[in-house]
């Protein structure tokens, strides 16, 4: 199976962490998404060791909320010792109703509404990072309006292409994130920064892309950021106790996508750090990493019925399931690819060669195209892998479709954990 906690029942039935899919799509109704908690906190764990064992002294991995976001998730970052970013006020909120300490948090984005700065920093936030001169202001002056100093990271562009797909590359010169390191303006922004009663710069932060299957581009990554530093260094005197490097690492959402020696990656960016601070003569900063689609997407999956099967002789055959992009718009945004299976038929030989079509009215409502399954019928239960990233988080109610309930299980258990939505909640904030 394409992840070990997969695995298949005498009954021929796909398994979740030791949990029958079947039985929970009979328990719960479809479409479902299901988590498996413990290979959750195996992935935060995994990523801990290996930062402990191979970067400097106080760095730390923040579990990149945007990736799956629900109160459950941030109970079970905060029991894993799990730092975490944040990117809206909604984010913040979820995390503080499920207890996690604003200290421990980091609160992202581009465009921070003045609104959201003043609630972030009235709820404690651990730091800001800082995107736009005009955020920085609103930081400096709520700050001084409460008497506190609050701390930030500079996000900066380092100018680095990935060559990932374009819609998730964050590093180059003119993207909407960050400050550009080439053009000059990051250094004036740390003098400014410098320059404030109210904000004290911790560190800096750059982030390259996402589903990066290639070390290169996060160690070169580590050279321009450390040429930046001592480039700063030497004109102000300041240096970053921090360098948050972003996220990235790619997960195998099918057979083709490599496997990744993540401990391996993480130890050669730690030798990367080490040499290259150690040839400008600068001081190392701990690092900060921030996996979020390492964390929760192999972890999770999603179930659908089969509503039905249309065959075009010559040119294709249609599986209609009973979600989509609602549920998850990935592949209606860029072709995203998954693997599929029959969770009821999971015994069975992949035989059948087939477009995976939602129920959306809208003809670019797919989960896939040249899928291989086994033969469906009407009530198969059509299983998504790898989608416990970016689905959940993404998902809308485009024609009024409910979003479906997320599962959880663990130790051989199942419990929910975001109850499904009903009509009523569709209409709860019309004005009749």
């Amino acid at each position: 199976m394409l992840h070990s906690n997969l695995t298949i029942n005498n009954a021929g039935h796909l398994m979740l962490g030791g949990v029958d899919v079947v039985e929970l799509a009979v328990k719960y109704g479809t479409p479902l998404y299901v988590m498996d908690e413990q290979r959750i906190r195996e992935n935060c764990r995994l990523y801990k060791k290996a930062m402990r064992e191979h970067l400097p002294h106080g760095s730390k991995p923040l579990y990149a909320s945007k990736a799956l976001c629900y109160a459950g998730i941030f109970k079970v970052m905060k029991e894993e010792g799990m730092a975490v970013d944040i990117v809206s006020a909604g984010e913040l909120y979820t995390a503080l109703r499920a207890q996690f300490p604003a200290e421990n948090m980091y609160f992202h984005g581009n465009s921070k509404p003045d609104s959201e700065i003043e609630y972030a920093i009235n709820a404690g936030v651990g730091h800001f990072v800082v995107d736009s001169m005009e955020e920085l202001e609103k930081i400096d002056m709520h700050a001084g309006r409460k008497r506190a100093i609050q701390k930030v990271l500079l996000r900066v562009t380092p100018n680095i292409d990935t060559h990932t797909h374009k819609k998730i590359a964050t590093g180059t010169i003119d993207c909407k994130f960050g400050t550009p390191i080439e053009t000059g303006q990051a250094e004036e922004f740390i003098k400014t920064i410098l320059s404030k009663k109210n904000v004290r710069i911790d560190g800096l932060h750059c982030h390259v892309g996402s589903q990066i299957f290639d070390e290169q581009p996060f160690c070169q990554a580590l050279e321009v950021m450390v040429d930046f530093i001592a480039q700063v260094y030497s004109k102000t005197g300041w240096t970053p106790e921090y360098l948050d490097m972003g996220g990235g690492f790619g997960v195998r959402y099918t057979e083709e996508d490599p496997v990744l020696d993540y401990g391996g990656w993480i130890a050669k960016i730690g030798e990367k750090l080490k040499e290259a601070c150690a040839e400008k003569g600068i001081p190392v900063p701990a690092l900060l990493l921030e996996p979020g689609r390492f964390i929760v997407a192999d972890a999770g999956i999603t179930i659908y019925s089969v509503t039905g099967v249309k065959e075009i002789p010559g040119h294709a055959s249609y599986v209609a399931v009973d979600g989509g992009m609602t549920d998850n718009p990935r592949y209606a945004l860029y072709e995203a690819k998954y693997t599929m299976l029959l969770a009821n038929k999971a015994k069975k030989p992949k035989t059948y060669t087939c477009t995976v079509a939602g129920r959306c009215c809208e003809s670019g409502d797919l989960l896939g195209e040249n899928i291989a399954i086994q033969k469906p019928v009407k009530g198969d239960l059509l299983t998504v892998l790898t989608t416990g990233a970016y689905n959940y988080s993404m998902a809308s109610n485009y024609n009024r479709v409910p979003r479906p309930a997320m599962v959880a299980v663990k130790d051989g258990r199942d419990f929910l954990a975001v109850r499904r939505e009903s009509y009523e909640d569709l209409i709860a904030l019309d004005t009749l």
